[in-house]
Parts: C-alpha cells; sequence; structure tokens
C-alpha cells in the first residue's frame, strides 16, 4: 500500500488480519488468493489491509464499494462462513471483538460514513475461525478450507456489479514471498523448537 496511491477506486477489496496468529489470517489469504487467481479490470483495487486500522481511512472514503475479507467470532461451527450486507457489516465487525485490527476497522466505517464518504455498497464475506492464539501458525485447515469459496463469492458479486473479471491462465502473487504461505507454512519451526502458546507451567506459576 503506497501512501501516495489516488485513494479513488469504483470498488475496494479489502483483506484485513494478522497473518502471525492462524486463522487470524484469513482476510489475508483471501486477497492473495484473489489476485492470484484472477484478473481484474481497472477500476477494482485488492488490497492486504493487514493491521492497519485508521491509514485505510482515505482508502473506504475513496470506494464506491467495499468488499471485506476478514475472521470474524459468529458463534458458529469453526470455518462456518457467512455473508453480511449492507448496515449489517458494522456490527458484525464490532461483534465479539477478537483483536484490536476489528475495533480499528469499524472505526473506519464510523469515521467514512461520519464524513458522509462511507461507500454505497459494503460486502463483508467473514469464516468463523478455529485457532487464534496459536503465534506463528497458518490457517487451520477447515479454515483453509474455505478460501476458493470466499474469493468465489466475491468474483460473484464483482460480475453482479458489472465487472469483467477472469481467471488466469496461471497463478502469479505473493506466495513466492517469505509470508506467502507455502513459504510461511514450510518454514515454521516444530512444536519442539518453537513454543506456539507459552508454556502451561508459567502461565500456571503466574496464576
Amino acid at each position: 500500500m503506497n501512501p501516495f496511491d489516488d485513494p479513488r477506486c469504483d470498488v475496494l477489496v479489502l483483506g484485513i488480519g494478522n497473518l502471525l496468529w492462524a486463522d487470524e489470517g484469513f482476510g489475508v489469504r483471501c486477497v492473495e488468493h484473489l489476485a492470484a487467481q484472477w484478473q481484474v479490470p481497472d477500476g477494482i483495487t485488492v488490497m492486504d489491509g493487514g493491521t492497519q486500522g485508521l491509514y485505510l481511512l482515505p482508502y473506504v472514503q475513496g470506494a464506491k464499494r467495499l468488499i471485506v475479507f476478514d475472521a470474524i467470532d459468529y458463534g458458529l461451527e469453526p470455518g462456518t462462513m457467512k455473508r453480511v450486507e449492507g448496515d449489517e457489516v458494522p456490527r458484525f465487525m464490532g461483534a465479539k471483538k477478537m483483536s484490536l485490527h476489528q475495533t480499528g476497522f469499524q472505526e473506519v466505517i464510523a469515521a467514512a460514513d461520519l464524513t458522509g464518504q462511507l461507500p454505497e455498497s459494503l460486502l463483508l464475506i467473514g469464516v468463523q475461525p478455529e485457532e487464534l492464539e496459536d503465534y506463528g501458525g497458518s490457517l487451520r485447515p477447515v479454515v483453509k478450507a474455505r478460501l476458493d469459496d470466499a474469493v468465489a463469492m466475491a468474483v460473484a458479486q464483482l460480475r453482479d456489479w458489472g465487472f469483467v473479471v477472469e481467471a488466469r491462465e496461471s497463478e502469479v502473487g505473493a506466495d513466492n514471498t517469505a509470508l506467502g504461505m507455502s513459504a510461511y507454512e514450510l518454514g515454521r519451526p516444530s512444536a519442539e523448537a518453537a513454543s506456539r502458546i507459552g508454556d502451561s507451567r508459567v502461565w500456571g506459576w503466574v496464576e
């Protein structure tokens, strides 16, 4: 995300979350997946929003329509995917907050609304996480299995809005980087070599 980019666009497709905390990375992995597999036309911005919070405000204000991917605690079975639209999006972004990035993005939506620059259409594509307390972990299989479904839902919405979105002949994108999913998963130390959720003996002593 270049701060000198023009934030105005017809559609902002935004993935938010933290790759370092297991299923928290679902939203970011969705936009990676979308960019790798699909060619979108001019006017559509596909962005890894990470945990940027209010830094995302000008991009949200500059979009006519907004699609957000995120891990959301709906209180459902892990891996359950849910589509939320319009006025319901802010409520679900703020329900059962799992991390600071959700608080930050709820504020982004509120600020865009307050300034009269909220996108005219909002779509939240969320999945119920299974594990969030695994530092350095990747998506759990039940959540990872929903990447294709989530991206397909976004592609269908873009086409419904009249955009031509075509499948790439071959995948491109972030999987060649250190934080790309394959490299990230293969580079993780074993459970014996690296702490995942802390030592229960230490936590027991603290309590």
